[in-house]
C-alpha cells in the first residue's frame, strides 16, 4: 500500500499547487465563458436592431460549436505532445481579437462567420484544462479541483449578466451597448493569453516554485496512482473507445451538454418573454440562478470526493435539474420562473466535477487528451444541435412551452444514460490507504 500521500511534504505540495494555480486556471475559464455566452445578452438587443429571427440567431449560436468539435481532438493531442501552457495562450489570444471582432458584426452572414471563427479559436481549450489538472492533482482532490475552475462557468453567467445590465441600455460614440459588451469582454482574454505563457508551468517536475521535497512528492505521488489504474486495468485511447464506461458517458455528456448550453444560450430570451422586463432587468434576474450553480457545484464535489462516490453525485443531481426545468413549460410568472432556474442550475451544475472526475479512473495517461476531447466534442455537437432546434421550435410554434420541454428532456436522457456507469474509483483510492499496521505513529 502507498502512504505518501500521508506525508508532511505531499500536504504542503498539494496546498500549494491549489493556491498558486487553480485561482488562475479559474480566471482563465471565466474569461472563456463569458466571451462563449455574451451572445445570448448581446442578442436581446441584437437581434431587433439588425433584423434576426429566432432561427438566424440560434443557428449562428450554434454554429460555434461545429468548428468547435471539429478540431478538438486534434488541438487536444497538440496541446499534450508541445506545450498546454503555450496553447492555452494561443486559444485565449486568438478568442479574444475574435470576440472584439465580433462587435462589428451587420449581418447574420458575418455572425454565422464570426461564430465559426470563436469555436475554431476555442477548441481544445477545455480539455486541455482537464488534462493540466490531472498533472497536478490526484484523484483524492480531481473533483475538487475541477469544481474550482468550472465554477467559473457559473459565475460567468452572474458576472455577464451584471456586464450586460451596465453595456446594453448604454450608446457610447454612437455605437449600440451590445456591440461595446463584445469589446469590453474581449480585452481580458488577450491580456490573460499573454500572461499564461509567464505564469504557468506545464508539469510538476518542472516547477521550480515547489520546493524539491514537494516537487518530489506530487510527481512520485502522480506516478504510483498511475501505475495503480494500470493494475486496475487501465485503458489506452482505442481500447477506451471499445469500453462501455466511456460510450455511456459520451452519451450522457451529449445529452448533458445539449441541454446545458442550449438553456445558457436561451434562458435571457425565455425570462425577457415571460417576465416582459427590458433587457437590463432581465440580465439582473440571470444572476440569481448563477449564484445557485456555484453552490450547488462546490457542495457536490465536496461530497463527491468527501464519500470517494462519483456516479451517484452525477446522475441524481441531473435528473433533479431536469425535473426542476420540466415546470417552465406551463409558462409561470416572473418570481415562479428564477425560482425554477434557480433550482435547475444548482443540481445541473453541481453534477459537472464530478462527472468530469469519472474518465479519470480508468483512461491511462497517454489516453487522456484524447478521450477527453472525443467527450467534450461529442458533447458539444449536442451543443451545436440545441440551440438550432429551439430556434426553430419558437419560430414554427411561436411559443417557448416545445422548447423548455426538449431542454428538460435532454437533462433527463443524461441521468439515464450515466445510471449505468460502473465506476472505479474506490478500487484505485484503496491503493493509497495506509494499512493498520503502517499507519502513522503520533510522533511523526
Amino acid at each position: 500500500m502507498l502512504t505518501v500521500q500521508n506525508s508532511a511534504s505531499m500536504n504542503q505540495a498539494r496546498g500549494r499547487i491549489a493556491w498558486r494555480l487553480l485561482p488562475f486556471v479559474f480566471v482563465l475559464y471565466l474569461i472563456c465563458m463569458i466571451d462563449r455566452f455574451n451572445i445570448s445578452f448581446a442578442a436581446l438587443r441584437m437581434k431587433a436592431e439588425l433584423g434576426f429571427s429566432d432561427s438566424v440567431y440560434g443557428f449562428g449560436a450554434s454554429l460555434f460549436f461545429l468548428t468547435y468539435v471539429a478540431l478538438e481532438i486534434p488541438g487536444a493531442i497538440l496541446a499534450e505532445r508541445w506545450s498546454i501552457r503555450k496553447w492555452i495562450a494561443r486559444i485565449m489570444v486568438s478568442w479574444g481579437l475574435i470576440t472584439i471582432g465580433t462587435a462589428s458584426i451587420q449581418s447574420a452572414h458575418q455572425l454565422y462567420v464570426a461564430r465559426l471563427l470563436l469555436g475554431a479559436a476555442e477548441a481544445s481549450f477545455f480539455p486541455a484544462i482537464i488534462i493540466y489538472v490531472t498533472r497536478w492533482f490526484t484523484l483524492k482532490d480531481r473533483a475538487r479541483a475541477i469544481a474550482a475552475f468550472y465554477a467559473a462557468s457559473a459565475v460567468s453567467t452572474f458576472v455577464g449578466s451584471a456586464i450586460a445590465s451596465w453595456l446594453l441600455p448604454v450608446q457610447w460614440m454612437g455605437i449600440s451597448g451590445w456591440r461595446w459588451l463584445f469589446v469590453v469582454e474581449g480585452v481580458p482574454a488577450v491580456v490573460l493569453g499573454v500572461t499564461t505563457l509567464f505564469y504557468l508551468t506545464d508539469r510538476p517536475s518542472e516547477a521550480a516554485w515547489l520546493p524539491e521535497s514537494e516537487r518530489s512528492a506530487i510527481v512520485s505521488a502522480l506516478a504510483a496512482e498511475d501505475a495503480a489504474k494500470t493494475r486496475l486495468g487501465v485503458l489506452n485511447f482505442w481500447d477506451a473507445c471499445k469500453d462501455a464506461r466511456l460510450l455511456l458517458l459520451v452519451t450522457g455528456y451529449f445529452f448533458y451538454i445539449m441541454s446545458v448550453v442550449t438553456n445558457a444560450l436561451w434562458m435571457p430570451t425565455f425570462l425577457q418573454r415571460l417576465s416582459h422586463q427590458p433587457a437590463a432587468a432581465v440580465a439582473r434576474l440571470v444572476m440569481v440562478p448563477a449564484a445557485a450553480g456555484v453552490a450547488g457545484l462546490f457542495i457536490n464535489s465536496w461530497s463527491s470526493d468527501r464519500f470517494a462516490e462519483h456516479k451517484w453525485h452525477t446522475v441524481i443531481p441531473i435528473a433533479c435539474g431536469g425535473l426542476c426545468y420540466l415546470p417552465i413549460a406551463t409558462g409561470p410568472t416572473t418570481v415562479p420562473t428564477v425560482l425554477l432556474l434557480t433550482f435547475y442550475y444548482f443540481f445541473a451544475t453541481a453534477a459537472f466535477a464530478s462527472l468530469w472526475a469519472m474518465p479519470t479512473t480508468f483512461l491511462s495517461q497517454g489516453a487522456a487528451a484524447a478521450a477527453f476531447a472525443l467527450i467534450n466534442s461529442v458533447g458539444q455537437m449536442g451543443a451545436f444541435f440545441g440551440p438550432s432546434i429551439v430556434g426553430y421550435l419558437n419560430d414554427t410554434t411561436h411559443s417557448i412551452r416545445k422548447s423548455v420541454v426538449f431542454i428538460a428532456c435532454s437533462l433527463l436522457a443524461s441521468a439515464v444514460c450515466l445510471s449505468f456507469l460502473r465506476s472505479t474509483v474506490p478500487s484505485i483510492q484503496q491503493e493509497f490507504e495506509p494499512q493498520p499496521s503502517q499507519a502513522a505513529s503520533p510522533s511523526t
